[in-house]
């Protein structure tokens, strides 16, 4: 297998494990706590998920994938009527299928394409790629914090 594939293959797998563990954190509360703030300053866990869709919308799916996805980051974290929290599961669901399908699509002359409309250090598909990731594991240590804070647990041990 070429590094090209073993990157991608491997990078799928991580991504999808995140996703899974984003998806348990969220479960692991009540229905009707899922939009609350646990605390005066942050974030609620569901305006978190509606950030990782946005995030992976915009930066794989309008930056490498050309949906033509617009962002209204602001609203992410502030929208007054939120979607259920089904609904914003299933955009996170259907934003990380996105990813791991424009994942997949990438040839190997694909990752070294430049990153260019964006203000990010970030010069090519590979690195944003690389930053998604890392964007959907940090917020994770958020919702993890945010679980045990509010007394409620994944009930998973801990998986590294």
């Amino acid at each position: 297998m070429s590094l090209q594939q073993t990157v991608r293959d491997e990078m799928i797998v991580y991504f999808r494990h995140l996703i899974s563990r984003v998806d348990k954190h969220v479960r692991a509360v009540p229905r009707d706590k899922v939009f609350v703030k646990p605390f005066k300053y942050g974030n609620s866990l569901g305006h978190l998920l509606l950030h990782l869709a946005g995030n992976m919308n915009h930066y794989i799916g309008a930056g490498i994938a050309g949906t033509g996805y617009v962002r209204n980051r602001p609203l992410e974290f502030t929208d007054p009527n939120p979607p259920t929290p089904e609904e914003a599961l299933a955009r996170m669901h259907a934003a990380a299928d996105m990813v791991v399908k424009t994942l997949e699509a990438q040839s190997e002359p694909d990752w070294s394409k430049p990153i260019t409309k964006e203000n990010h250090p970030i010069n090519t598909r590979f690195g944003m790629f690389l930053v998604v990731v890392a964007h959907v594991n940090n917020h994770i240590g958020q919702m993890a914090w945010m679980v045990q804070a509010t007394g409620h647990s994944t009930n998973e041990p801990p998986v590294w």
